[in-house]
């Protein structure tokens, strides 16, 4: 159900171009179901080693060949869990939400690892899809999910404009609490 929600866009997202300073130079970053790739790519082409996920090998297939980018075709919901004993510095996800692995997700990040995650939430049924509660984060649902051992660096719901009408919840946080966060403020 996932594949309606990834855009086709080749423009990564602002959010994760105005958070991606935070995570260490040459890191190893999770694009967590990430469709075509866009912030995979964009990622890779400033240094990141990335592993790029997604239950979609069609679309896996634009970023094979790509330097720094190793691509792993997984359902990310089936009953394996397919990243099993796997961290990384940052993990991204963009337009997909799958609950039941939400704790899973989170047990990914290494201590300091940066969470970027943004997707869709309760109102965006009156622009389309996703309107299926199942897809769609409560009010503050992400701000509740990663109360404790998380730094939040910034948080952002509600309507936006571009690259299409829709009602959105976004999050970036550090798993643990660091001395300091230096981030230009945008």
């Amino acid at each position: 159900m996932h594949d309606a929600l990834h855009t086709a866009s080749a423009t990564p997202s602002t959010w994760l171009t105005r958070f991606a300073p935070l995570v260490a130079a040459g890191g190893e970053v999770l694009d967590y179901a990430c469709g075509s790739g866009r912030h995979a790519r964009w990622l890779a082409q400033r240094g990141f080693r990335v592993e790029a996920v997604d239950r979609d090998g069609i679309a896996l297939q634009l970023l094979h060949g790509l330097p720094k980018v190793h691509t792993r075709e997984a359902d990310l919901e089936g009953a394996a869990w397919p990243l099993e004993g796997r961290q990384f510095d940052a993990v991204v996800v963009s337009n997909y939400l799958f609950r039941p692995r939400f704790s899973l997700l989170l047990a990914l990040l290494r201590p300091g690892g940066v969470l970027i995650y943004e997707t869709f939430m309760v109102g965006n049924e009156r622009f389309g899809k996703p309107s299926n509660p199942e897809f769609l984060l409560r009010p503050n649902e992400l701000l509740e999910r990663l109360a404790g051992e998380w730094t939040i660096v910034a948080f952002e719901q509600g309507e936006v404009q571009s690259p299409r009408p829709a009602v959105v919840q976004r999050i970036c946080a550090v798993r643990g609490l660091p001395a300091a966060l230096v981030l230009p403020l945008a």
